[in-house]
């Protein structure tokens, strides 16, 4: 989850679950890194970063633009 991303963020994406962004569209950067990597994405979100707290685990639905809470607890 981030406000955007950049080019800096590519080797972080590696090791990302899914990406959920504020701002951005098909032809942003994390779209982009997204489809290259084969990892679900939702972008252009305003505000989703007050929404979700740290820690949170979250299902991401690319397909259908989608992204819920998931009542599975983060490991420590």
């Amino acid at each position: 989850m981030a406000p955007t991303t950049d080019p800096g963020w590519t080797p972080l994406l590696l090791r990302a679950s899914a990406i959920v962004v504020e701002s951005g569209g098909a032809g942003s950067h994390g779209a982009i890194v997204a489809r290259e990597y084969g990892i679900p994405a939702v972008l252009n979100i305003p505000g989703v970063m007050q929404l979700i707290q740290d820690g949170q685990n979250l299902v991401v639905d690319g397909d259908e633009g989608k992204v819920f809470l998931s009542d599975k607890q983060s490991p420590n």
